[in-house]
């Protein structure tokens, strides 16, 4: 005989009720589809009954929504569905550690913390190594993560500075068409990374990080030659450097530094034969 049981969730006001449960309840109706038993909305409380292991597991997806919306977390379906699949996975112990690691709060007030399962290894393995390769198809916050990584390490002194560096290869386009100088060529190419500074620091804090050396920008080729020690160094776009520029680039990490190297071997835009 299944065991009946009924869970109560009480939400802190009407908005709080609205967050987890949708602006026209499509919150709700996920888990509707998700779980087989009843769901009762009813003013600022949550009812949900039916056999006794379906409603634990829908509740617990429901109350570690809560506790994201509460720690300043703005809901959308994609903690809803992910949340969801790792309760039905049997992963439903790694959700409140997923949504409790707050890596930063950034200029904006919004609290930046992993979202997947992958984010959080990939963390992981940036705080436990000196060199960190980041691989995966573009979307996945390799490089977002690894900027609020190095942010993260500038403000708890763990490094004096912040270097970041892309290959600057022509993806169909030439770099002698381009205005201004060597440096006004290369911008195009760093701009990810400067979008991700602006957002995460705010554009005031980065000029006066930037004017003051603490971080620095600049097209790979200009690393050579030089020892980076107590410095967080992030290479993007990784898959653009031949063997030559990545041993390059791995022997410029000096004591005290932190590598994190990112691309996405999909997107490749050296010319074919540059490996021969």
């Amino acid at each position: 005989m299944q065991q009946v049981l009924e869970e109560k969730i009480a939400f802190a006001d009407q908005r709080e009720a609205t967050a987890l449960l949708g602006e026209r309840d499509e919150y709700l109706q996920v888990l509707m589809d998700n779980f087989d038993c009843r769901f009762i909305s009813r003013g600022d409380t949550l009812a949900i009954d039916g056999e006794a292991q379906i409603v634990r597991a829908a509740a617990q997806v429901v109350r570690e929504l809560q506790y994201l919306h509460r720690q300043g977390t703005t809901l959308t379906m994609h903690e809803v569905r992910y949340s969801v699949g790792l309760v039905k996975r049997g992963k439903g112990e790694a959700l409140h550690s997923l949504f409790s690691d707050t890596i930063l709060v950034t200029s904006r007030g919004r609290h930046v913390r992993p979202k997947t399962l992958g984010q959080r290894i990939y963390l992981d393995a940036i705080r436990k190594n000196s060199i960190t390769f980041g691989i995966g198809p573009a979307g996945t916050g390799k490089t977002y993560l690894a900027v609020v990584m190095a942010v993260a390490a500038l403000r708890a002194r763990m490094v004096e500075k912040i270097v970041l560096t892309r290959p600057a290869v022509e993806a169909g386009e030439r770099l002698g068409f381009l205005p201004g100088d060597l440096q006004e060529k290369v911008d195009p190419y760093l701009r990810p990374l400067y979008d991700a500074l602006h957002d995460i620091l705010g554009f005031d804090t980065y000029q006066k990080l930037l004017a003051k050396g603490v971080i620095e920008i600049a097209p790979l080729a200009y690393m050579r030659g030089r020892t980076l020690e107590d410095a967080f160094v992030i290479l993007d776009e990784a898959q653009n450097t031949t063997p030559s520029q990545m041993k390059m680039f791995l022997t410029r990490l000096g004591f005290g530094s932190r590598m994190v190297v990112t691309g996405d071997l999909s997107q490749v835009d050296l010319p074919r034969g540059v490996f021969s």
